[in-house]
């Protein structure tokens, strides 16, 4: 399996690409700012093929290209509905005006083929079978997407991206518009904490890690793991 991911140029959101092999069909996960021309070179280095978008929440810094994207080659692109608004208007899943952020206005476009993401559904799509996790408190839909690891480079049981809910050493932050600690705190206890140690996560920024290394020194898996254990 081909997994690979490259900073965007504003934000250092990470943007993947997801295919069962090169020259195969592939899904491109959270095409944020500036992302088109690299996203170009590694499909064609790998001569892939994408069948579709997976976002993992609404925000700007991952939906920003979306529409570019989908619109070239015809394919959709997938969110919850908790963040569908957000899609449509990014300014209401920010603290400030676009203008205000960008100094000036940026052009921004919705994706003509939307689908919506279902809690535990699982996605067929280029030959992969993903699970979609609502996991809401960074947005209230925010999603992870887990997908069989063998034969990636990591080897792993289970790879998880996991989008702004879980970095390494930190968690997405609550403060923006349709952010909740309470709902962040419960998505951690019930869909990252249940995930096994050797899970790979691949995050929406910096670097991967793993659900034990997480479970052992995130001070946000930490406090949960104690409060469970009293």
């Amino acid at each position: 399996m081909l997994v690979t991911g490259f900073p965007a140029e504003a934000f250092g959101t990470n943007c993947y690409v997801v295919a069962s092999a090169p020259g195969e069909q592939c899904l491109i996960v959270d095409p944020g700012i500036g992302v088109l021309d690299t996203l170009a070179e590694v499909l064609a280095e790998h001569r892939l093929h994408p069948a579709a978008v997976l976002l993992t929440h609404g925000h700007l810094d991952h939906t920003f290209s979306v529409a570019p994207v989908c619109g070239a080659r015809g394919i959709t692109a997938y969110i919850h509905p908790g963040d569908l608004e957000m899609l449509a208007d990014p300014e209401k899943g920010l603290s400030m005006s676009l203008e205000a952020m960008f100094g000036g206005r940026i052009a921004y476009a919705v994706p003509e083929d939307v689908a919506e993401l279902t809690d535990g559904a699982t996605l067929s799509l280029a030959g992969l079978e993903v699970t979609v996790d609502h996991a809401p408190g960074h947005t209230g839909g925010s999603v992870l997407f887990r997908l069989p690891g063998a034969g990636s480079a990591w080897e792993a049981e289970q790879l998880c991206l996991s989008g702004d809910v879980l970095f390494a050493g930190s968690i997405g932050r609550t403060d923006l518009p349709g952010g909740s600690t309470d709902t962040m705190l419960a998505s951690l206890r019930d869909k990252i904490l249940p995930l096994a140690d050797d899970t790979v996560v691949l995050p929406g920024h910096g670097p991967e890690t793993t659900i034990g290394r997480e479970r052992a020194s995130n001070p946000f898996l930490l406090e949960l793991v104690d409060r469970s254990a009293r």
